[in-house]
């Protein structure tokens, strides 16, 4: 299995977009791993919600409602200062395969601090057919968004 790997640090309220589109769409990617952890581990009380998104987000905040066919995973990050509350995670990924880019966000409940994100994809070679299906979805879950 080929992984390709993203990390990096979201403001609270920030969004980063992830490049994975080609000019043919044969490469497909599925998420196999997504992790958060805030820059000051353990250092105060920490609550926050980092999304994927198939398209980019215009509001940026710590709701998550399922029925959003552009959500592909979400992490609920929750730390402290006291040994009852370190460092606890809530990671729900969809196995759907994708082949544009995604978005990721993140909403701090409590502190406003920044959230780092650890994401590895699994690269997946798609046939013509594939491709063009996967592009679909993406374009399709954007037509319903905004319609």
């Amino acid at each position: 299995m080929v992984v390709k790997t993203f990390r990096g640090q979201l403001a609270d309220g920030g969004q980063d977009r992830l490049s994975l589109h080609t000019n043919d769409g044969k490469t497909g990617y599925r998420i196999v791993k997504f992790q958060c952890i805030p820059g000051a581990p353990a250092a105060g009380n920490t609550e926050s919600i980092t999304k994927i998104y198939r398209d980019i987000q215009t509001t940026i905040d710590a709701l998550v409602n399922f029925s959003d066919n552009t959500i592909l995973a979400v992490n609920y990050y929750t730390d402290g200062a006291t040994s009852d509350r370190t460092g606890r995670q809530s990671i729900i990924f969809d196995n759907e395969i994708f082949n544009q880019d995604v978005y990721i966000t993140h909403s701090e409940i409590t502190t406003n601090e920044p959230i780092n994100y650890y994401l590895e994809l699994e690269v997946i070679p798609l046939a013509l057919d594939e491709a063009t299906v996967a592009t679909l979805k993406d374009m399709r879950a954007n037509v319903i968004r905004l319609g």
